[in-house]
């Protein structure tokens, strides 16, 4: 059994980026260009902190997803989720369950996974020899 599991550990590393990158993109879509149309995203400015952060979100998660440069983005993408958890979530409560800053720590942890594990076999990175 356990075998059987380990044969499918790169390929579901392939999915874990896939899908976080699927997650990463929404958010970077929602601030810089208006879709999904998400009210509290409705007047971002680009140049702005929250701007800057919707251009990290969307090109690294592009970047997520496709598996091209995967360490260095799921690097700055854990970064970014550290700075948006301790900016936007730490300064009102300690605790994530409270702050509502769950989601940026299970990003920031899972890109951190990433840059470190690299992309799996199913990318451009694995295509290239760059994993």
């Amino acid at each position: 059994m356990t075998e059987a599991l380990a044969a499918w550990t790169p390929r579901v590393l392939s999915i874990l980026r896939i899908i976080t990158g699927l997650l990463i993109i929404q958010y970077g879509m929602g601030k810089i260009i208006g879709f999904p149309v998400v009210a509290m995203y409705a007047n971002v400015k680009p140049l702005s902190l929250i701007g800057t952060a919707g251009f990290i979100e969307l090109i690294g998660g592009a970047l997520l997803i496709i598996g091209l440069c995967t360490r260095p983005a799921a690097f700055v993408l854990s970064g970014m989720m550290a700075c948006a958890y301790f900016i936007g979530h730490f300064p009102t409560n300690f605790l994530p369950l409270v702050n509502g800053g769950t989601l940026a720590i299970l990003y920031c942890f899972t890109c951190l996974y990433l840059s470190t594990a690299g992309a799996g076999p199913w990318s451009v990175d694995a295509i290239t020899k760059r994993a």
